[in-house]
């Protein structure tokens, strides 16, 4: 008899799930570099994709007109870590989270701390649709922005429905003013965001 494989279907071998207390050993230990980018993602390491320019400046541009409007309200955090369980550990390109006296001096934010989220996708759309937008419903994060450069708009997904793993609104903003759901008052101007 004649076994047949398909190169097609993907082989699953049982693999190793770390948990964020392995990977902040294994960052205690030294095996990441200062430079290294990686982030923690149900309980796999992924690396992330280098910050180019656009990338950089954009997240400039969100905290110049998100922190300044959300003053005493919210904490401005760009590319900072957001501890979502035993199994996940993501960096986020821009969070506006819940004010706190000592800023998140005493530990890392939570789900429940964060009010908006956004992620830049330059060259990351796929993840941050197939990966991160699962990831964030299910652990409640709000909304979600995904300033999608090549297709020069920004997707924001709200009513996150956790126990199915994404959100039960989306809508797509090209022009005009977009402020988050719990700053109405403080808005961005799209354009410049996609310019």
């Amino acid at each position: 008899m004649q076994t047949v494989v398909n190169e097609a279907d993907p082989i699953m071998a049982p693999h190793w799930k770390l948990t964020v207390e392995d990977y902040h050993r294994m960052a205690e230990a030294g095996i990441f570099h200062e430079d290294d980018r990686v982030e923690l993602i149900e309980g796999e390491l992924i690396q992330m994709t280098p910050i180019g320019p656009w990338h950089s400046g954009l997240a400039n541009t969100l905290v110049e007109m998100l922190a300044y409007r959300t003053w005493g309200r919210a904490i401005a955090s760009v590319q900072n870590p957001i501890h979502l369980g035993p199994g996940s550990e993501p960096q986020p390109d821009f969070v506006l989270l819940r004010y706190r006296l000592d800023r998140y001096k005493s530990r890392l934010p939570t789900s429940e701390d964060v009010l908006l989220l956004v992620e830049i996708a330059d060259s990351t759309l796929n993840y941050d649709r197939r990966i991160k937008i699962p990831l964030y419903a299910r652990h409640n994060i709000p909304e979600y922005w995904i300033i999608n450069q090549s297709d020069r708009h920004i997707e924001v997904y709200t009513m996150p429905e956790s126990a199915l793993g994404h959100y039960a609104d989306c809508r797509t903003v090209t022009e005009g003013q977009l402020s988050p759901a719990l700053f109405p008052d403080a808005s961005v101007d799209v354009a410049e965001l996609l310019s």
